[in-house]
């Protein structure tokens, strides 16, 4: 049990916070010097947290100082993955040294917003440098800057998705809630691994401007949270129109999914079960049966259904973000302030000169291969790869929703944690991200189950802005199971 002020911070949410916080029991600058000191205590073993914010007492205590909270999220200590920018002492990186000149002109649109809720931007998480896309061979959670994130949970065990220290840092118990971002699994993935909850939202809910890109069709920012409530909270203040991303235009604007979290929410309910493993993984397929046998106990009616496309998903996504990739990367670069290099191909030429540091243990077949594309986004080769791709994953998700009437689907987010070998790559036995994220559709990843002392995911996906949906089934199920626990920092198992 981690405890201040009386407060058991592991089974605490935000409004529990919020309350102790406006009844003089608890100060924001109390839990910032708590996570604070916890981070200096914990992190040297999990290498989850790049850099810690030097503001971060001032913006605790002017949130004290307020009459008035300017909403649930004030004075709330939250970090974010070090591929969003802010403007402010702190660096954004993406993990390589190539950005440690970097000084962004302003703030990522959504840490504007967590400022004007009054959050405490408690500092930046690691993450997979360049989140995962630079080589094949390279290792989930490893970055120059901030090393190898481990699992909490068992330290030389992988944290499984690029938003790995967003994602441990919470399951530690190292800030209140963390901001992940996510073009494939980053996010889901991430969560699932090290037993907490994260949420993929819609393409077009959460502005994009200011994260470090890969693909302006697939990006988005999310939340990471312990439990659904504060996922909820903070994907409140995360959304919105932003003009800088047009892809926002028209996004509902939600400020209180809270109003959705019922714990009957999956009674009546027809819920697909998509078994995404492949029979990779038997110990994810036997506790993904006892899921579902829970949710068919609270009242959902089960179809088991396959998603299909995926093959042409499979082999159309990757082409089409090498094509987007360089051409956000370039831009990217050319509108930040300070000495790094100009493109992608003097990113190229840094990690060759210093091949020593952030070449050590995997290369940058990915970059080379994105500076190999001779077309921009006008290209032909290019707008089929990108229209096979975006087009097979929404049509085999709308035709499966439509077919069986179903108000989501639901499919194991991961397997057990593997060793991290570095200069071998991820151990990926199967993933169910790919339709939602590929499509831009919601998906939320809420804790299952435990395979051994491993924690694995439940993932809900559903259309495009059914977040209130699949929050509400995430919440229910979440409730009714009660299968989170803190980890143990064990050595091995």
């Amino acid at each position: 049990m981690t405890t201040l002020a009386g407060i058991d911070l592991d089974q605490a949410t935000i409004p529990d916070l919020r309350r102790a916080m406006d009844s003089g029991q608890l100060t924001s600058a109390e839990l910032t010097a708590f996570y604070l000191d916890r981070i200096r205590l914990l992190d040297p073993r999990l290498h989850s947290v790049i850099t810690t914010n030097p503001d971060a007492p001032r913006l605790a205590a002017a949130s004290d100082d307020r009459r008035r909270a300017r909403g649930l999220l004030d004075g709330i200590p939250v970090l974010i993955k070090d591929n969003i920018d802010t403007a402010d002492r702190q660096r954004t990186t993406a993990g390589s040294f190539a950005l440690a000149g970097a000084r962004p002109a302003a703030d990522a649109h959504l840490v504007e917003r967590l400022r004007e809720a009054g959050a405490v931007i408690l500092g930046k998480t690691n993450l997979s440098e360049w989140a995962n896309f630079r080589d094949r061979r390279s290792s989930s959670g490893w970055s120059a800057v901030g090393g190898q994130t481990a699992n909490p949970y068992v330290l030389d065990r992988n944290t499984c998705g690029s938003s790995s220290g967003s994602s441990a840092a919470i399951a530690a118990n190292l800030a209140t809630v963390a901001v992940g971002t996510e073009t494939n699994g980053s996010i889901v993935s991430a969560a699932g691994g090290n037993g907490v909850v994260g949420v993929k939202p819609s393409i077009g809910l959460v502005s994009r401007h200011g994260l470090v890109p890969i693909s302006a069709v697939q990006d988005t920012a999310g939340p990471v949270a312990r439990n659904v409530t504060d996922a909820a909270v903070l994907l409140a203040v995360l959304n919105g129109p932003d003009a800088r991303d047009p892809s926002t235009d028209g996004s509902p604007a939600r400020p209180d999914y809270l109003q959705f979290l019922d714990p009957c929410a999956v009674r009546g309910k027809r819920i697909g079960v998509w078994d995404a493993t492949g029979g990779t993984s038997p110990e994810t397929v036997a506790v993904f049966a006892q899921a579902v046998e829970r949710l068919a106990s609270l009242g959902a009616i089960t179809v088991e259904v396959t998603i299909p496309g995926l093959d042409v998903v499979g082999r159309s996504e990757l082409p089409s973000m090498l094509y987007e990739f360089k051409h956000g990367i370039n831009a990217y670069l050319a509108a930040t302030p300070g000495d790094h290099p100009a493109d992608l191909a003097g990113l190229i030429e840094f990690n060759k000169s210093n091949a020593d540091t952030e070449m050590g243990h995997f290369g940058q077949e990915l970059f080379e291969e994105a500076q190999a594309t001779s077309g921009d986004l006008t290209d032909p080769d290019y707008l089929r790869l990108r229209a096979e791709a975006t087009g097979a994953a929404r049509r085999g998700l709308d035709d499966t929703l439509r077919e069986h009437r179903l108000d989501a689907i639901v499919a194991p987010t991961n397997g057990p944690a593997w060793r991290t070998t570095l200069g071998k790559g991820d151990d990926y036995r199967f993933g169910s991200s790919a339709p939602a994220a590929v499509s831009g559709y919601t998906n939320v990843t809420v804790p299952m189950a435990f395979v051994g002392p491993l924690p694995v995911g439940l993932s809900i996906m559903a259309g495009r802005y059914s977040e209130p949906t699949v929050l509400a089934l995430a919440y229910a199920f979440e409730q009714a199971t009660r299968v989170r626990r803190p980890p143990e920092f064990l050595p091995t198992s």
